[in-house]
């Protein structure tokens, strides 16, 4: 039996009712989830002599934090267990108070690699709290925080070296869609304003500060409830009973507040909770502890898109920008008011506000967070664990919501798709391979429905003379863009579709394949006035996948053409069809190979292959794929590319599509040539949606379906339209082929 490497999380675990306990679980439930199983993540759970937990699974060790013989145990235990290589501690200050000098002496006996995250970081500290803190931290090899100022404190007031510390936000969980109007139905909240505050119920909340200003506020908007959700903390508990939560419950009472304010007293589930943030209209954050380092409970709520308003921690400082919220002094009822009020009347405002906090709290996703733990486990360890990431399953959520009976929506806002922005045809042509190739993958009835919409759409789009318009408004009518634009690209999509359809003859019904060959003919005519190098390249994989004679002319034209612009351009260090690199450029070298073998025509494949190793030196490095950003499509040949020296250095302005196509390509030059170099660039490639990309950040959502629109220098866009989530899809369906030993991809008449 082989025995996987395993890391140790030291840490309070559900189903202990604890903010440290829920974290520690969502971020072991990630990092399982983004990872294949080829590693163990053991627990250690934090308890006490007198709250000791019954769980559901045993975890596989215990700390009886109070207890001087537990620290001794658990030494005596790593110092023999030499399958645990790692160790990461999470801590807080309150968990260990009364032994702290027993968990400095456990750090010192440790053997394996110690992290830990420190959940609170005091500024000023006085001697004594300085030592223990330098103490703990010398006999650790990495530390964690979850915000840029806990880092500098720690660098600035414990002078701890700046490359021991990793900032790692707290994770945060993504959402799907969910109506906010249909949510305040499920939980009797019909009609209501909803302000609400969650977590822990203790004086540093200062509910009260809520509580006063909330006369006020109904005063201008009477449908308004306040949701105090949580119970109380089990430390204040057991000092104080319930002395806080009847103190709040006095001043609802003076106030006449009863029916404005609704009590939720229990620790609620995950799910339960999202939904309440997702319903709620402004969330109200009132801490008075100024030396907060983070709050789990506003990273909740401002991932979850709303408006927050908050007293002035250094969380919230360092994250709550001007467009996502408001800031307010502490205990200050009449500012909360004002703001609450200013918030409510200003629709627009909140509406920006959502979008601005989902697009700043990106990176904090567990996902995210996941990705970023293993990077620092990696750099502890890099011989020890070896962290491949999962591919995820097939999610057709967004596909769905975004597909209407006419066909698929361009663009969306976030995950919610913008009936504004019409319909194109070169997104549905994209749209039918993907389902058609699902529908091949899972034959499940609606991925047929879903083709036969998308084919009804291209249809639509075609004219008398067989031509086809691409831009469509949710009326249903052509827009003026269609006269404005090039639509060379957008037609050559559209016959590789109809190519890919015809295709899989032996997969769909039969009256899909003859309605894509009516189109196709019907088409055929207006081909010969293509020009655009990107077209000629579509309509030669298109026509070299209906695998039939009569249309090899075509395509030996089009061949041709792409031959003549190689031989012009191409020179010692530019194995190029033109002057720069710019878009869907691995769809050239693919056409060449398929020109090739469709004609049994060497020279083409040799053009395939000198061109696209020449692509793949300027778009993969170690670190994995890097595709032409956007924003240096027209740097011409000479520079950097005069000595061939690849520009890998450009990160920023990537997008999902043409990582898509670099996927669809090296699959089909593997399927030729069986190089496992093309097989471990698909890897590395389809990685990037997942997080191997310069952000370390998914680009991929896999609770949505959906596909953002691209990675940025600094950040990830957000929104998740048509074409990156159908480019997503087309290379999903590409990897799920290579699990098995060759690839199948459709390449006919294979002459090599």
């Amino acid at each position: 039996m082989i025995l996987l490497p395993e890391i140790l999380v030291i840490s309070t675990y559900p189903p202990r009712e604890c903010g440290i306990a829920t974290y520690t679980h969502d971020l072991i439930q990630a990092i399982h989830e983004k990872y294949r199983n080829n590693f163990d993540i053991l627990i250690c759970a934090l308890e006490t002599a007198s709250l000791a937990q019954a769980y559901p699974e045993d975890p596989n060790l215990r700390l009886i934090t109070d207890e001087s013989s537990s620290y001794v145990a658990l030494a005596k235990h790593l110092q023999a267990a030499t399958n645990i290589k790692l160790v990461l501690i999470q801590h807080e200050f309150g968990l260990f108070d009364s032994h702290k000098f027993e968990l400095e002496k456990l750090l010192k006996s440790i053997p394996q690699p110690v992290i830990i995250a420190f959940h609170t970081v005091l500024p000023r500290p006085d001697k004594a709290f300085h030592d223990l803190v330098i103490s703990y931290a010398k006999h650790a090899q990495a530390l964690i925080v979850m915000t840029q100022s806990s880092a500098q404190i720690l660098q600035n007031d414990y002078a701890i070296p700046e490359e021991k510390i990793n900032v790692i936000p707290h994770g945060t969980h993504l959402l799907e869609h969910t109506n906010k109007d249909e949510l305040k139905i499920t939980y009797q909240l019909k009609g209501k304003k909803v302000l609400s505050t969650f977590g822990f119920i203790g004086k540093n909340k200062s509910i009260e500060t809520t509580l006063r200003a909330l006369p006020e506020i109904i005063k201008n908007f009477p449908t308004v409830i306040f949701l105090i959700i949580g119970k109380t903390h089990p430390n204040t508990l057991a000092n104080e009973g319930e002395t806080y939560r009847t103190y709040l419950q006095q001043i609802v009472q003076e106030k006449g507040l009863e029916k404005h304010v609704r009590w939720i007293n229990y620790f609620l589930p995950t799910a339960e909770l999202l939904d309440y943030l997702t319903l709620t209209d402004i969330y109200l954050f009132t801490s008075n502890d100024p030396n907060q380092a983070v709050s789990g409970t506003f990273s909740y709520a401002i991932s979850s898109g709303c408006p927050v308003i908050s007293t002035r921690i250094p969380h919230v400082t360092e994250v709550l920008k001007e467009d996502m919220g408001v800031i307010i002094d502490f205990n200050d009822s009449g500012q909360l008011a004002n703001a609450v009020v200013d918030l409510l009347e200003n629709t627009p405002k909140r509406t920006q506000m959502r979008t601005n906090s989902l697009q700043g709290m990106a990176n904090s996703a567990w996902e995210n967070s996941a990705i970023q733990h293993v990077n620092v486990f990696t750099k502890l360890c890099p011989k020890v664990f070896q962290f491949e990431l999962k591919w995820p399953v097939f999610n057709l959520l967004h596909m769905n919501r975004m597909t209407t009976e006419m066909g698929m929506i361009q663009f969306s806002k976030i995950n919610d798709p913008d009936p504004d922005s019409g319909y194109t045809l070169d997104d549905n042509a994209r749209a039918l391979m993907a389902m058609c190739e699902q529908y091949t993958i899972e034959g499940n009835s609606n991925d047929l429905k879903l083709t036969r919409i998308y084919l009804n759409f291209i249809e639509f789009c075609q004219q008398a003379n067989g031509a086809f318009l691409n831009y469509v408004s949710i009326e249903q009518n052509f827009t003026q863009q269609n006269e404005e634009c090039n639509l060379e690209d957008s037609i050559g999509r559209t016959i590789w579709a109809l190519g890919f359809v015809i295709s899989k003859q032996n997969n769909v019904p039969e009256s899909i394949v003859l309605q894509a060959m009516a189109i196709l003919q019907k088409a055929l005519p207006n081909l010969l006035k293509m020009h655009s190098t990107r077209a000629m390249a579509f309509i030669i994989k298109g026509l070299h996948l209906t695998n039939s004679e009569k249309h090899l002319p075509l395509l030996d034209l089009f061949a041709h053409r792409l031959a003549e612009m190689y031989a012009h351009e191409s020179k010692e260090n530019w194995r190029w069809f033109e002057g720069s690199l710019t878009y869907a450029n691995s769809l050239l070298p693919e056409a060449m190979l398929m020109a090739g073998l469709s004609m049994g025509n060497h020279k083409f494949q040799k053009i395939a292959l000198e061109s696209f190793e020449f692509l793949l030196t300027h778009i993969f490095d170690e670190r994995g794929i890097h595709v032409i950003s956007n924003e240096f499509w027209d740097l011409e040949k000479g520079g950097s590319y005069h000595s061939g020296t690849p520009i890998l250095a450009h990160d920023g302005g990537e997008q999902a599509i043409d990582v898509s196509y670099t996927i669809l390509a090296l699959a089909a030059f593997h399927q030729v040539y069986l190089d496992e170099n093309y097989e471990q660039k698909m890897r590395l490639a389809f990685d990037w949606f997942l997080g191997k990309n310069h952000l370390n950040q998914i680009v991929y959502n896999p609770c949505t379906g959906g596909c953002y629109d691209g990675l940025e220098k600094e950040n990830v866009n957000l929104n998740q339209g048509a074409e990156s989530t159908v480019s997503y899809l087309l290379a999903r369906q590409v990897m799920e082929k290579i699990k098995q030993p060759l690839l199948h991809i459709t390449l006919n008449r294979v002459h090599v």
